[in-house]
């Protein structure tokens, strides 16, 4: 494989990895609280009154340890372990390991480990794929993305994905049932040794978008039509909330043409420290550039 090319499917993938990764840890999360009878208080409430309280205390929490994996079809599986923060912005850092799929073993062909370490911040993120794959990008070890960068390249998904990371905040899964309109209390639940209550809907992967994003016109019908192509309608999404109302599970279901896409994420340790440190500018390559950079003809990864 070039050198060129082996640069391309790195960092495309890693782009896809971390920003499917963020996506999905994003999607919902909890809030922090304390204090006794807040489950009776859940528990009578009605789904969507319960829900809104959830939602209100979430949004006012700072951070959160994840762990969790992700399935799309047969394109990826992968499994992600970290903590992000949301007190001004998107932050934290994930570690993204895959287990399967056609992406994973493109990854390794072009270099990689099959791992990628990924640093967020509010307009952009690093990615570190190993050593690997440094030997492509002039021996430096991190790779730099801008969401606007992003967001061009990737057409109206890239315009959704970029509006859905800036504006991301863990009460999004707690949103997403809210503007549902089909939210149901399941019950109680163990959670990793945690009484929870479970609740949960079906959403309109368009209609939601539409409702949640800042997005105009033209992108949300270039959006659905991407949607079309890719099979994607409806997703199922469920929800775990302890007694202190905070989200301690989360799934996403649904279908592509690719196959099932899972997503699994478990949520603990709110207020925890997060990293904020971006990778010295030495040792960092900018994604664009590497997309201009060609390969010397012959050469191999």
């Amino acid at each position: 494989m070039r050198t060129s090319t082996a640069r391309r499917m790195g960092t495309a993938l890693a782009a896809a990895a971390a920003l499917t990764s963020m996506a999905a840890c994003s999607g919902s999360d909890g809030a922090g609280g304390s204090g006794k009878g807040k489950a009776d208080a859940v528990a009578k409430a009605s789904p969507v009154a319960a829900l809104k309280q959830v939602q209100q205390k979430t949004g006012g929490a700072r951070s959160a340890k994840v762990e969790g994996t992700t399935e799309m079809g047969s394109a990826v599986s992968m499994k992600q372990s970290g903590a992000i923060g949301w007190a001004d912005g998107l932050s934290g850092a994930l570690t993204i390991t895959y287990t399967g799929g056609t992406m994973g073993e493109a990854l390794k062909k072009a270099g990689g480990d099959g791992s990628v370490e990924a640093r967020y911040f509010k307009d952009e993120y690093y990615a570190n794929l190993g050593a690997g794959m440094a030997a492509n990008t002039g021996g430096k070890n991190w790779i730099r993305y801008s969401y606007k960068d992003l967001a061009e390249l990737g057409g109206a998904s890239g315009d959704v994905m970029k509006d859905q990371i800036q504006n991301s905040t863990p009460d999004q899964g707690v949103k997403a049932l809210l503007a549902s309109g089909d939210v149901k209390k399941v019950g109680q639940e163990d959670v990793r040794g945690v009484s929870a209550t479970h609740y949960s809907g079906t959403i309109d992967v368009a209609e939601l978008t539409a409702k949640n994003s800042d997005l105009d016109a033209q992108q949300l019908a270039a959006f659905k039509e991407q949607l079309a192509l890719a099979g994607v309608t409806t997703q199922t999404v469920d929800i775990w909330v302890d007694e202190n109302d905070l989200l301690v599970k989360k799934t996403e279901r649904g279908e592509m043409k690719t196959g099932t896409f899972n997503s699994t994420l478990f949520y603990s340790d709110y207020g925890t420290e997060v990293s904020s440190d971006r990778p010295e500018a030495s040792d960092t390559v900018d994604f664009k550039e590497l997309l201009k950079q060609g390969g010397t003809p012959g050469s191999a990864s």
